[in-house]
């Protein structure tokens, strides 16, 4: 049986970090504009909705080939509302007016525009091969947890007591850290479980340069210049 598939992308218009953001150009295209087309470029058959309270956000989504088929209520677009709370109230919205109830939930937020058609491709290749409820993407933690501090209430620097000391970075076990790229998740597990993160959570690992997540103005100023880079390198190779 052919699976269906929600691609939602969520991009709420009151964004702090930087304001706009979600429609901000970014190496000449709205931010969301990227994550919008990684996904309809990607072989997944889904359909691709933006979950905004910003009616400006909703007409550039259209623009790029993404439905906005509704507006999301104010009490889903605060700074507490949670991705899992967004997700519920689109099935429900979904069910109640198009009697349409997906199998699969793809979560892509546009704070991650180097994620790339063929990462989604590959992570719903990756959770279908495996016995899995979830995948979530990662990326490798570069720097070791031995390392982080804290600020002790006399002023000075403490150590967190994880784990021995490491001196050198490649004496550190390797970790992973989220990447905010892709979550994927079986819909009935979501309402099950109501989280993005059941115990059956595989990773999908991508590279630190397609992990960039941007959550100030320094963030979107180093993505633009790497995404214009890029697009450099790619109209260079094709010369």
């Amino acid at each position: 049986m052919i699976e269906t598939i929600l691609t939602l992308i969520t991009a709420r218009g009151g964004s702090k970090g930087v304001p706009r953001k979600n429609i901000c150009p970014l190496a000449g295209k709205p931010l969301i504009a990227w994550t919008i087309e990684a996904a309809r470029q990607s072989t997944l058959n889904s359909r691709i909705i933006v979950s905004t309270d910003d009616p400006e956000i909703a007409d550039v989504s259209k623009e790029f080939g993404a439905e906005a088929p509704f507006l999301r209520p104010a009490e889903f677009a605060t700074d507490s509302a949670t991705s899992e709370s967004v997700i519920e109230h689109t099935l429900s919205w979904l069910a109640q007016h198009d009697d349409f109830s997906p199998d699969l939930i793809l979560l892509l937020q546009p704070t991650s525009p180097f994620r790339t058609s063929d990462d989604i491709d590959n992570a719903y290749k990756i959770l279908q091969q495996e016995n899995a409820d979830a995948l979530v993407s990662v990326t490798t933690n570069t720097r070791p947890v031995q390392w982080l501090r804290l600020i002790n209430e006399e002023g000075f620097l403490a150590d967190l007591g994880i784990g021995s000391r490491i001196d050198r970075r490649q004496d550190a076990e390797l970790l992973y850290e989220l990447n905010g790229g892709i979550y994927l998740i079986h819909t009935d597990v979501f309402l099950k479980e109501r989280t993005l993160y059941p115990e059956r959570t595989i990773p999908y690992v991508m590279p630190p340069e397609r992990s960039l997540d941007i959550d100030n103005e320094l963030d979107f100023l180093i993505a633009d210049l790497v995404m214009r880079h890029n697009l450099h390198l790619g109209s260079a190779q094709k010369a």
